[in-house]
């Protein structure tokens, strides 16, 4: 069966390297080509599970412990698990609340579900890394004093609290904020270029100044694929492989499937002991 993504045209497959296991949209590529397939990234993959759950024995289960959608084969391997790093997965919550005594309070704060468990456990959280989950804000906001604002600006639902403190921001984490662009577009003098580089909504920025783009960087930023293919000669080709939008949807195969669907759906609906059927209980053809 062919793939539902394909490459894009101008993309070298042979050029690309095993950071492709931790690209979402090549699945079915390294279905075709196992060989290739870097298991410990693969571990991580969202849209891995199917061939993870064929290969337990490759499985990297510190790894895979952060994957949120191998919480079922996390459950029946609860031996396996590396609770450091379910600690952030943030479809293991269940699994967390019910042994609390394995726990990283170190990496918990990180786990954008976990914000329950965080309020009532005060005493126990990381500070600096509560103040990258973006769904602790109204924490942080009553706890100002306990911010790293270092990590504060990477965070991407912390922008008007950012806005009302731009001396205590940090230009080159805040420069991978996705929700930033209107302070740096005031302040490009600060921007740290080669983390704006990586910053999907900055595009308009970088096009206006090509002569500062990190290319490495941007090799990785999934909006930044039209500049790519204008400059093939500067991409990063291993960091391109982690880039999801180096996929497409392969159109003409969706065509054709769905046009043997069409076929199979009406040959079912328009077989003789159907219609017969419908003529038996008086039913009108016309109305189909």
């Amino acid at each position: 069966m062919r793939s539902l993504y394909k490459l894009l045209d101008w993309i070298d497959n042979d050029k690309l390297t095993s950071n492709l296991s931790l690209n979402p949209n090549a699945i079915n590529l390294l279905e075709k080509n196992i060989n290739i397939i870097n298991w410990y990234y693969l571990s991580t993959n969202l849209n891995a599970i199917y061939l993870l759950e064929n290969n337990l024995d490759k499985v990297d289960w510190n790894m895979l412990s952060l994957n949120p959608n191998a919480i079922d084969i996390l459950e029946k391997n609860i031996d396996k698990i590396d609770w450091s790093n379910l600690s952030q997965n943030k479809n293991a919550i269940h699994l967390l609340e019910k042994n609390m005594d394995k726990i990283c309070w170190y990496w918990l704060p990180l786990n954008s579900n976990a914000i329950s468990i965080l309020e009532n456990n005060l005493d126990k959280i990381n500070w600096r890394n509560l103040s990258l989950n973006p769904n602790a804000i109204h924490i942080l906001e009553k706890n100002i004093e306990k911010i790293s604002w270092s990590s504060l600006s990477e965070n991407p639902n912390a922008v008007n609290l950012l806005e009302e403190n731009l001396d205590n921001v940090d230009w080159h984490w805040l420069s991978l904020n996705p929700n930033a662009i209107f302070i740096l577009e005031k302040n490009l003098d600060k921007i740290n270029w080669s983390n704006l580089s990586l910053n999907p909504n900055a595009i308009h920025i970088l096009e206006k100044n090509m002569d500062k783009i990190d290319w490495n960087c941007l090799s990785e930023n999934p909006n930044a694929i039209h500049i790519l293919e204008k400059n093939i000669d500067k991409v990063n080709w291993k960091r391109l492989g982690l880039n999801p939008n180096i996929f497409v949807l392969d159109y003409e195969f969706l065509k054709e499937h769905m046009d043997i669907i069409r076929e199979e759906l009406m040959m079912k609906t328009w077989h003789p002991s159907r219609v017969n059927k419908w003529l038996e209980a008086g039913m009108d053809i016309e109305d189909f």
